[in-house]
């Protein structure tokens, strides 16, 4: 392990993970690494997160309450139930222009982040930010195992737009891991914001350029509805527990789930990490809180119940009442996929940062606007067309998110940071992480390379089966088959089971950090 003392990053590719922590060896604050990382991961893992996605960060100062930022881009104006069925569709669909109806916010979220800081000391130029971005960008990097694998899975669907093609395809083949991409168009827009401003994304010439692209590409989004979008920021949703408080975003995103699988795996008498109860344990009570949120989570303005509520102490109980610890209960969740990144910093001044951004599906909608080279999410496809509740379809709603960073403060001083990409894994990976770390005392790099499991889907999986990484002892694999569990075994190490990271805090100042082997990231600092 590794300690650093000015500062630390983690993300899932190393040449995001150099240029946050290149900003915080100049002096940068975490929230500025953590810009710096998002925007080069917008270049160097475009099938994972992009300049049209949307982010939300969780940002931690000594003493000082945590702060949420809620990055997420809402339905265009006209976005409408009617707009989909005219054209035939009974969804809103997942690729092409008509997905592309919701606005990106992750911008929005860098701007936000970087005011919050501004109080804190003499900020870097955003220049200086987006520099590693740009030149990655112009001067090209190497393509990503990953990105190779995800661009070839979905060639059929994406090759179909020139735009996508021109930029992503090599003689219409996805380049090979290793082969260099330049995104010249990218650079161009990222070196124009850090010039003008942030605010160029939404109400300034790069907007105008944005919203005639789509417009001429077929979106429903508009001029205004880009002047329109602002990050608003978020009181967290908080976990009380014995050793501590767990914080994560309220909705539109899966937050909630995150922290009622912790809250009830806490009551269950766990003995030990991977035994049978750890495993089974976490899964039941994913299954429960699942069910809190398909049920009650989505835009928070057309939600009936209080999220915060179901964390009371009595309201955890009666969830957990009857969960069997001998055997499977039955499971019919939806399922969630997604492609995401998330990413931490933390700085000499015991600032720490966990943040996570998204295109949604592996380039999002597919639609890439030429003027700019951004690539548009599909977040609006988990909006449903019929009935009501808080994920219907209407204008200026916000789609529910997987997207969800956690962030806990414990009571023996350390600052803890963690999250992953991974859809419906999201969750029962943070469970993962924390419970080996936290509660059995697992190094930090021990709990997120140690085998996972996954019920139901992430990117790239469509069976609800409880998938085990073949590293799992055989007897604890047969335990639970015995108790109704569908096991199906994964390879070691599967992509599958997401990009995970971690970065801690200690309450000496040192700090380490954790990142996925699983993905092409690192753990830099100075």
């Amino acid at each position: 392990m590794t300690i650093f003392r000015r500062g630390l990053v983690s993300a899932p590719h190393h040449l995001a993970a150099r240029a946050g922590a290149d900003v915080l060896a100049e002096g940068g604050s975490a929230v500025e690494a953590a810009v710096a990382t998002a925007a080069a991961l917008c270049v160097v893992y475009p099938h994972m997160t992009g300049l049209g996605g949307d982010g939300f960060w969780l940002v931690h100062e000594p003493g000082r309450v945590p702060v949420g930022i809620d990055a997420c881009g809402r339905a265009g104006a006209a976005v409408t139930s009617e707009l989909f069925r005219s054209a035939g569709l009974d969804a809103v669909p997942a690729r092409g222009p008509l997905a592309a109806c919701s606005m990106a916010g992750a911008v929005s979220g860098w701007l936000a982040a970087l005011d919050l800081a501004r109080s804190w000391g003499r900020p870097l130029p955003l220049a200086r930010l987006l520099e590693p971005a740009v030149r990655l960008a112009r001067e090209g990097f190497p393509v990503s195992r990953s990105q190779h694998d995800l661009t070839v899975s979905s060639l059929e669907e994406l090759r179909r737009r020139c735009e996508f093609a021109d930029q992503f395809l090599t003689d219409g083949a996805p380049p090979e891991p290793g082969a260099e991409l330049r995104l010249p168009a990218l650079a161009a827009t990222l070196e124009r914001l850090g010039r003008v401003g942030l605010d160029d994304f939404y109400r300034g010439d790069l907007a105008a350029s944005l919203a005639a692209d789509l417009e001429r590409a077929g979106s429903p989004l508009t001029r205004a509805d880009l002047a329109g979008q602002w990050a608003e920021m978020v009181k967290p949703l908080v976990l009380e527990l014995p050793e501590g408080r767990v914080c994560n975003l309220p909705p539109p995103t899966q937050g909630l789930a995150s922290l009622l699988i912790l809250g009830l795996a806490r009551r269950l008498g766990i003995p030990r990490a991977e035994s049978f109860e750890h495993v089974h344990g976490i899964v039941e009570a994913t299954k429960r809180a699942f069910g809190v949120r398909d049920r009650e989570l989505g835009d928070p303005s057309a939600m009936t119940a209080d999220p915060a509520a179901f964390l009371a102490p009595e309201a955890l109980d009666h969830l957990g009442r009857g969960l069997d610890m001998e055997r499977a209960a039955p499971w019919e969740a939806d399922g969630a996929s997604g492609d995401t990144v998330w990413f931490g910093a933390a700085d000499a001044s015991g600032r720490v940062v966990s943040c996570i951004q998204s295109l949604y599906f592996e380039f999002g909608s597919g639609l890439v606007l030429p003027g700019s080279g951004v690539i548009w999410q599909n977040r609006a496809s988990a909006f449903r067309l019929d009935g009501r509740g808080p994920r219907a379809l209407a204008p200026g709603r916000k789609p529910f998110h997987t997207l969800n960073p956690a962030l806990a403060l414990l009571k023996d001083g350390r600052v803890l940071a963690y999250g992953t990409m991974g859809g419906d894994g999201q969750p029962q990976t943070q469970a993962a992480i924390y419970s080996r770390h936290v509660w059995f005392g697992q190094g930090l790099e021990e709990a997120v390379a140690a085998p996972r499991w996954l019920l139901g889907r992430a990117w790239g999986a469509a069976s609800r089966s409880l998938k085990l990484e073949d590293r799992f002892d055989p007897a604890l694999r047969d335990a639970l088959r015995r108790a109704g569990h569908e096991v199906e075994l994964v390879g070691s190490f599967s992509p599958l089971m997401g990009h995970a990271g971690a970065v801690e805090l200690h309450p000496d100042g040192h700090l380490e950090g954790a990142n996925d082997p699983r993905s092409d990231g690192a753990v830099m600092g100075c």
